[in-house]
């Protein structure tokens, strides 16, 4: 009798080298972290009668309409859309039209993006704009709660939806940890019930090829939504001994035109570092990476502005707006700043319509092939302004 290779129930996987064998009965142990409560789509009761109404105060763009009423023309004939846009551009405006339908229709729409912070941050904006229904967010230390109007999760959580969502958005397609991740696309390839609407500000070539052939589509929107343009980083190539003189300086001014600021740092020692140097210059000031406990906390408090400053590590690159927040990245040149994470970076200046400039800066001891890729694609992406 021929040997028929295991495949994972779970998550799909036939390498040999990932089973594992307890008792004679095979495991996988690519997914074996995976382990907890799975929505059952077909025993779920169907809500009747929600809302689907968005409140916002604010007039979008001409060109966020007409991408909106594109990727809602999509949807309705079965066309998986990827949308490339700028940061500031308005992406989650742009799919509010989208998830109003998809509600009206009593159809389920989850909204996923990788890191649990953006997830924060995402759920508190639907849950005022959607205020009529029940948005939930799900995320590690944070799944008592699996079911709702509007589910905004984080990529490792996908598991759990099995041909679960007539809509996913799924936000920050290129982002850690799911960039790269072959169990986690296929957690998101599997999780889909209908079509999806991929967004990212720094879809790559190769991604936009893949997506513009038939039941795809690319939708690209170059500018902003107040129509400014994208800030430009300035370098200052500096001596690492000499890296926090240069910051203080800068510090010294945003301090004294009272405006917030985000210093970047690649590892949790240097940020560490960095923010015990600092706080004996300046007052109110924190600091947060991905294993600051509290890090939730201290971000809101930024943005009540009982903190002016935070020294953080790339847990602060996507998702996050400030009104008029400035910012350093230290040690630009060092190799986890790649082209992608540096747009990202810099595209958290200027976000705001009554404050679209600011000042993006690298401090590098030189000038890295990214930060030069970064300045020229930012540039490019200007010329549509």
């Amino acid at each position: 009798m021929e040997n028929v290779p295991y495949k994972c129930p779970r998550c799909g996987n036939t390498d040999p080298n990932s089973i594992g064998y307890l008792k004679g009965v095979p495991y996988c142990r690519l997914c074996l972290p995976f382990k907890g409560k799975s929505v059952n789509r077909e025993v779920t009761e169907k809500k009747k009668d929600r809302g689907y109404k968005y409140y916002i105060n604010y007039e979008i763009s001409p060109e966020q309409e007409e991408i909106s009423t594109k990727v809602l023309d999509n949807f309705t004939h079965g066309i998986n859309t990827l949308i490339d846009a700028v940061c500031g551009a308005g992406k989650t405006e742009i799919v509010l039209k989208v998830i109003s339908y998809v509600l009206k229709n009593n159809m389920t729409v989850g909204f996923a993006i990788p890191r649990r912070d953006v997830v924060v941050e995402i759920y508190n904006r639907l849950s005022e704009i959607f205020k009529d229904n029940d948005v939930i967010a799900v995320y590690g230390g944070h799944t008592d709660i699996l079911e709702g109007d509007i589910i905004v999760l984080t990529t490792h959580q996908l598991y759990r939806y099995e041909k679960y969502f007539d809509l996913l958005i799924f936000d920050e397609i290129d982002a850690f940890p799911y960039k790269g991740s072959g169990l986690l696309e296929y957690f998101f390839q599997q999780s889909v019930s209908k079509n999806y609407v991929l967004m990212s500000a720094t879809a790559s070539d190769e991604l936009k090829t893949d997506y513009s052939k038939d039941g795809y589509e690319v939708l690209t929107l170059n500018k902003r939504f107040h129509g400014h343009k994208l800030p430009e980083p300035v370098i200052y190539t500096r001596h690492n001994s000499t890296c926090l003189y240069t910051i203080v300086k800068k510090m010294k001014t945003y301090e004294k035109e009272h405006k917030p600021v985000f210093i970047f740092c690649p590892t949790i020692q240097l940020c560490e570092e960095l923010y015990e140097q600092l706080r004996f210059f300046f007052h109110d000031g924190n600091y947060v990476h991905s294993q600051r406990e509290n890090r939730e906390e201290i971000i809101n408090d930024f943005k009540n502005k009982k903190y002016w400053y935070l020294v953080t590590t790339q847990v602060l690159e996507r998702g996050v707006t400030v009104e008029d927040l400035q910012i350093i990245v230290a040690y630009a040149d060092h190799e986890i700043y790649d082209t992608e994470t540096l747009i990202q970076i810099s595209g958290r200046v200027g976000r705001k319509a009554n404050a679209p400039d600011g000042e993006v800066i690298f401090i590098g001891e030189e000038k890295s092939i990214c930060m030069l890729d970064c300045i020229k694609r930012i540039q490019e992406k200007n010329t549509w302004v």
